[in-house]
Formats: C-alpha cells, structure tokens, sequence
C-alpha cells in the first residue's frame, strides 16, 4: 500500500520546484549536486531547466558557451538511457546563485502558471519508453551543440525550445514533447544541416585535435 501511494503522489509542478531552488538567501548556490540529490525523479527535467538558464543572458557567446555543452551532456546521458545522470565534480559541484533563480522565476513563473493549465501528465510512452528517451536525448545533444555555436539571434530560440524539452520532462507531458521533438528537428534542419558543418563541429567538440 505504501508503494501504490508513492508511486501515485502528485507530482510538483516545474513552477513550484523552481520556486523551491529558488527559495533562500540570494548568495547561496544551488549546486548541480545539489539539484541531483533531491529531486528523484524530476531529474533530468530539472537538470536540463537550469542548464538552459544561461542561454538568455544578453551576453553574446558566453550563453551558449554555458549552457551548450550541458545539454549536450544530459543528451548524451538520456540517448544512452541512463536512470539518473552523472556530472562530473567541476561541474556538479557549480551552479546559479538563488538570486539568480529568484529574478528567473518572477519573469517565467506568470507563463510557467498559464502553461499549467494545458500541460499535464499524457502520453507516458513518450516519456518513459526507452525508443523515446534516446529519441529525445539525440536532439538534445545535437541542439546542444548548436545552442554552443555562436549563431547570432539564436539563444533565445534555443532557450525557449529547451526549455518545452525541459517541461515536457518534468510534467511528463508526452504531448509537449511531441511538439519539443518537431520544433526541435526543425530547428536543426534550419541552422544544423545549412553549411553542412553539424558533424564535424560536434566530433571538434569531443575529439578536439584528431
């Protein structure tokens, strides 16, 4: 009885999980770590939610510079179906600041709470199927590694494409991702594939000097 229960307990909504990262002192830092340690199966969802973070700073090159690389590695970690990510400590033990957090969510949280009202959990198979984890973790690496390029105007797009991935993993919403999957696949046709560079810049990026 006390399995069926867990296993049916309602999850928290992405707003309300940022709201709680969010809650505390400004300068305290909400490690990556930290983030892995106590969020159990919201995990990648809320992994991918705060590596996209960086990508609307109005700072040409440094947000993708952050937040590419990050995806791409929570891409890479779901195409290969792993039940809970890995980071390595440089980066596990890094993070955004509560205050930054707290300015995230009082932008974000009026959509996150409209988007409440039509995003609900759906289409499992979606979600959970293993075909459609490494479905959903191929176009996370490779969006990635283009949100990394320095395509001017693009971050934003990224960052709003990333961040349907995100919620669609969070409030397993197999819908949303459906639509993350052609907005994603659509969006690497039209920067990815254009001077046919996509898979060479990815292999510079893992095998840099071959």
């Amino acid at each position: 009885m006390a399995e069926h229960a867990r296993r049916h307990r309602p999850r928290a909504s992405a707003r309300a999980l940022l709201a709680a990262l969010a809650a505390g002192p400004a300068d305290d830092v909400v490690t990556l770590r930290s983030v892995m340690e106590g969020l159990g199966g919201s995990l990648f969802g809320m992994l991918l939610f705060i590596a996209t973070l960086p990508a609307f700073l109005p700072i040409p090159g440094v947000a993708g510079a952050l937040s590419g690389p990050l995806v791409s590695v929570i891409g890479v970690q779901l195409l290969l179906c792993m039940r809970r990510p890995w980071l390595p400590r440089v980066i596990a033990d890094r993070g955004p600041k509560r205050g930054t957090l707290a300015r995230f969510e009082h932008r974000v949280s009026p959509w996150l709470k409209r988007l409440e009202r039509v995003v609900r959990p759906r289409l499992g198979g979606l979600i959970d199927h293993p075909a459609a984890t490494m479905v959903t973790g191929l176009l996370l690496f490779l969006l990635g590694v283009l949100l990394a390029l320095p395509i001017p105007f693009t971050n934003y797009v990224f960052g709003l494409l990333l961040l349907a991935y995100a919620l669609a993993l969070l409030e397993r919403d197999g819908a949303l991702m459906l639509l993350a999957w052609v907005a994603g696949l659509a969006a690497i046709a039209a920067f990815g594939t254009a001077g046919g560079t996509l898979g060479a810049l990815a292999l510079d990026w893992f095998l840099p000097g071959r």
